[in-house]
């Protein structure tokens, strides 16, 4: 053995007794993670938004999970549904829209939760940003609202035909909402998990929420890994006095870690921007590792108008400038060296590509 081989062990060595997470972050490639899928190029989390995820080389596929009135868990977004269907169109459901109080916003339109799974099955899905994203809106109408076992499904059938492990990242959207009407939604995600042999730590699976009570919730009822969705403003749901910035301290982290198994941070929180650079990476991922949680930042997508100005390409005098894809690999080799675990993006290639 060479004093360079004994050098890097015992770096190895020291690296996992003194950062739990680091040795972690360090034995595997950081996961890819098709936010919705591919739903940058195809309506999200529809099954083409899925499957072209997995074919650009997703590890893990996100489906954002709320109730229908009959208690299926589907995929969307939001509850909401009238910018991501053809509700609106739909003069059969026109007696459905509604004014509610989602998470302390008023919000108008149509909502899963008064539908059963039946009538959503007749629903079909748009793209949510047709400004930005017009070739995905060419696909409008084309798709079905996916129950999380069919989404499962597709994972399944990806990881058959790729050779390698497709999982799932479902997200539970509004739990504490829909406790309030009588549609709590813990119960109903952990009996899928155990239906769909995914109820383990080693399934290849991850649940994540916005809200802390949800996820103590799960900790109690599940084995399967939990993270903590956290963003650059505003705080959980559940506790309007506690702020996100409060939770992801030094010390923050390690009372996080009693209940998540890793943290899911807005991106800038890792590599911060002052809208026209990318800054240095923060200290985030370092103290989560020090407190044992896995990172994975989302999401990263291509267009300028998600970028700092320094990465936009184009004219901005054109009208499709906002469009237009920048150069979004410096973003995503920037988390990477930072050390994270995973990232989330519309563009699950651009990720896969830029790990190299």
């Amino acid at each position: 053995m060479t004093l360079l081989t004994r050098r890097a062990m015992t770096t190895a060595a020291l690296a996992g007794t003194l950062l739990p997470g680091f040795a972690r972050a360090q034995a595997r490639k950081p996961i890819v993670i098709g936010h919705r899928g591919c739903s940058g190029e195809r309506p999200e989390h529809t099954a083409p938004a899925y499957e072209r995820a997995i074919e650009q080389g997703a590890d893990f596929i996100e489906p954002d999970l709320v109730p229908t009135k009959d208690g299926h868990l589907v995929a969307r977004h939001e509850n909401e549904i009238g910018g991501t269907t053809d509700v609106a169109s739909r003069p059969e459901f026109a007696d459905r829209k509604a004014t509610k109080t989602i998470d302390g916003a008023q919000v108008t339109g149509w909502f899963v939760e008064d539908f059963t799974l039946a009538e959503i099955k007749t629903l079909r899905a748009r793209e949510r940003l047709p400004q930005l994203r017009p070739a995905s809106a060419a696909f409008d109408g084309q798709a079905q609202i996916l129950t999380f076992e069919e989404v499962v499904a597709i994972a399944k059938a990806g990881t058959k035909r790729a050779g390698r492990t497709i999982g799932v990242y479902p997200e539970l959207k509004h739990p504490t909402y829909f406790a309030s009407i009588g549609l709590p939604t813990e119960e109903r995600l952990v009996g899928k998990l155990k239906a769909l042999d995914l109820n383990s730590a080693s399934a290849p699976v991850y649940v994540q929420c916005f809200e802390v009570g949800t996820l103590k919730k799960l900790r109690a009822k599940t084995p399967a890994r939990l993270v903590f969705l956290v963003d650059s403003e505003g705080g959980p749901a559940d506790l309007p006095n506690v702020k996100y910035a409060d939770l992801i301290t030094a010390q923050g982290l390690k009372d996080v870690a009693v209940y998540a198994d890793g943290l899911g941070p807005n991106w800038s929180l890792v590599v911060p921007n002052d809208k026209q650079i990318l800054l240095p990476a923060t200290d985030l991922v370092k103290n989560a590792h020090a407190a044992g949680l896995q990172v994975h930042p989302w999401t990263v997508r291509a267009e300028n108008y998600f970028l700092p100005a320094s990465l936009r390409k184009g004219a901005p005098a054109d009208p499709a400038f906002l469009a237009m894809h920048g150069d979004v690999a410096p973003v995503f080799k920037a988390l990477y060296a930072a050390g994270v675990d995973g990232v989330f993006s519309d563009f699950p290639g651009l990720a896969a590509a830029a790990r190299g």
